[in-house]
């Protein structure tokens, strides 16, 4: 499913609803109304051309965290592996937070954790993968991560 957010950068919250893309612009999924399904176009809500720069675009990765959470891009993600080895501590740990960023040069999502880089397929492999936020509301995550 292609779906995406938009951050509004004047009111510092997400536009509702979600959208999906059609024929190069982002449109209401679908309200019902009446009992009966009705699409409502939102065409220029999120439009570069009326508010230049106003607005963040982030698209859905197609991959949930271990929650059900939908991830985005510009979400932060929480992962790590932990060693079973008694109660004692393992230098084999170790916990990772960093940033989901797409990457156009080879068509695919990573998250970057203070300049070590995980593709996000290889992410969900790791224990306890989770959004615990993203860049806009809590950059501070990624401060913590460092």
């Amino acid at each position: 499913m292609i779906k995406f957010r938009a951050w509004d950068k004047e009111t510092n919250k997400y536009f509702e609803p979600t959208y999906q893309v059609y024929m190069g612009r982002l449109e209401d999924l679908a309200i019902g109304l009446s009992g009966r399904l009705q699409k409502r176009t939102c065409r220029g809500v999120v439009d570069e051309s009326v508010f230049p720069g106003r607005y963040v675009v982030e698209q859905f990765t197609g991959l949930t965290d271990v929650n059900g959470k939908d991830i985005y891009e510009n979400d932060i993600i929480h992962f790590g592996s932990i060693w079973c080895v008694g109660d004692e501590y393992d230098p084999r740990e170790e916990e990772h937070i960093g940033a989901v960023k797409y990457r156009t040069d080879c068509a695919s999502y990573e998250v970057n954790c203070n300049g070590q880089i995980f593709p996000l397929m290889e992410v969900i492999n790791f224990d306890g993968y989770s959004v615990q936020g993203n860049v806009h509301e809590n950059p501070e995550l990624l401060e913590a991560g460092k």
